[in-house]
């Protein structure tokens, strides 16, 4: 088969490797990603021009188009392309708004009594603003209703010092119309652990993949701004140190209930569906939806693939979508990212990478946010640079090899050392005991 991916970061290397050997691969992508331009026909372009995608994908008769990133679903890809003739695994425009317009999911659950919500409530006005967070009594969460590539959200207490400074925030988040609406969302504050899902769905059943543990803050320690993802590790029994399958099963049952609710609402839901949640005293209750792979969470799972990806695609566009079998290994994926990431103190250098050692090791590597130019060299951006992936029989022997491989890639760069660190994860677990009493 004829298979296009769209997207140029890590997510869609990851998205590649599990499809090459399977099909006739192409890539759509802004940046030359030398991990994907190796084992793909490609073409460079803007993933958002929709029309230029689906006439590459005309041109060159691909049967199946694989959308990486969220923007372009938000910009109805999957409509232009299913117009057509070409099948899809992503929502189209309707269904995507799970995530590209986060009043939409709310208001979901609430429609429709799906359990795992939390407080919060949609704002046009600033006026209203000031009268709400005058009188909440807890901890906030600002969040700009549309999409601001995981960099939009911030905490009282964390990144904001009191409600007064949440008002000025939420101010200048409708004054910019940041993630593209003058609206802006205000949710209480959860404590837990977080933790994610990610499933298969065709838009009637629901394959899960393992857990997940994302670590969105940029230095050691759970500390600085939030980014797009540092790391994240999986563990070989499908759950977490702190996770039990009751846990997970609950998690799941939330998001078959939303994928019921969406076709009702909008529009059958093909593609990949993010359950991004907080374990609290209370079981699971959902932080919001992505709709699509994580980045870096696709790279713990996709190795793991015991199923051909190819036959998963398939049976998403084909509505047959059964279990999805996962090889029980642990996964621990660290992110090297330009020094002093978030901000864009080191972008446009040249990176090296010495691919051949890291293979060696047993480790994968994943290129990000770079660029290859024709002099062969690869460059940075201003945003995350190589995703390096150890597997292992646990998360502690991955942990070694991802570290070990991350010595491999030189260059003005930083990583979090502590990702799927045994003293990490104990803390979790020990935070959850207190948690749940």
């Amino acid at each position: 088969m004829k298979i296009l991916v769209v997207g140029t970061g890590a997510r869609e290397n990851a998205i590649c490797e599990s499809l090459k050997d399977d099909c006739e691969l192409y890539s759509y992508m802004s940046n030359k990603n030398p991990g994907i331009a190796k084992i793909a026909e490609f073409k460079q372009g803007n993933e958002g021009d929709i029309e230029a995608v689906a006439k590459y994908a005309m041109e060159n008769n691909i049967e199946i188009a694989v959308i990486g990133p969220e923007a372009p679903l938000g910009k109805g890809i999957v409509n232009e392309l299913e117009k057509n003739g070409i099948k899809c695994v992503g929502p189209n425009i309707e269904a995507a708004k799970i995530e590209t317009d986060k009043s939409f999911m709310r208001n979901l659950f609430e429609n429709y009594n799906i359990e795992g919500s939390l407080i919060y409530k949609v704002f046009d006005n600033y006026e209203d603003i000031e009268k709400f967070l005058d009188d909440f009594d807890r901890d906030a969460v600002i969040k700009p209703v549309g999409l601001t590539g995981g960099k939009g959200v911030k905490i009282v207490g964390e990144h904001l010092k009191d409600n007064q400074e949440a008002k000025e925030y939420a101010k200048e988040v409708m004054d910019t119309k940041m993630g593209g609406f003058p609206q802006v969302i205000i949710e209480e504050k959860l404590v837990g652990e977080e933790f994610t899902i990610q499933a298969f769905s065709d838009g009637k059943n629901l394959a899960p993949m393992p857990a997940a543990q994302d670590h969105p803050y940029a230095f050691e320690g759970g500390k600085g701004p939030i980014t797009g993802g540092m790391g994240s590790y999986s563990n070989k029994d499908g759950l977490l140190p702190f996770l039990s399958e009751e846990d997970y099963g609950k998690a799941v049952e939330i998001m078959e209930k939303t994928i019921k609710a969406i076709a009702k609402e909008a529009s059958p839901y093909k593609g990949i569906l993010y359950g991004q949640f907080m374990l609290t005293s209370d079981g699971p209750r959902l932080i919001e939806y992505n709709a699509r792979f994580g980045d870096p969470e696709a790279m713990n799972v996709l190795p793991l693939m015991k199923t051909p990806m190819i036959e998963v695609c398939k049976s998403i566009v084909d509505g047959n979508l059964g279990n999805i079998e996962f090889e029980p290994y642990s996964s621990v994926c660290k992110y090297i990212v330009p020094d002093g990431y978030p901000e864009t103190k080191y972008a446009n250098e040249e990176i090296i990478v010495d691919e051949a050692k890291i293979e060696s090791i047993g480790a994968k590597v994943y290129y990000a946010a770079v660029n290859q130019k024709e002099d062969g060299k690869v460059y940075t951006s201003s945003s995350r640079a190589i995703g390096v992936v150890g597997i292992a029989d646990s998360i502690e022997e991955s942990e070694k090899i991802a570290e070990e491989a991350c010595k491999y890639v030189k260059g003005n760069l930083y990583h979090r050392k502590d990702i799927g660190k045994e003293s990490l994860i104990q803390q979790r677990i020990e935070h959850m005991k207190e948690i749940r009493g």
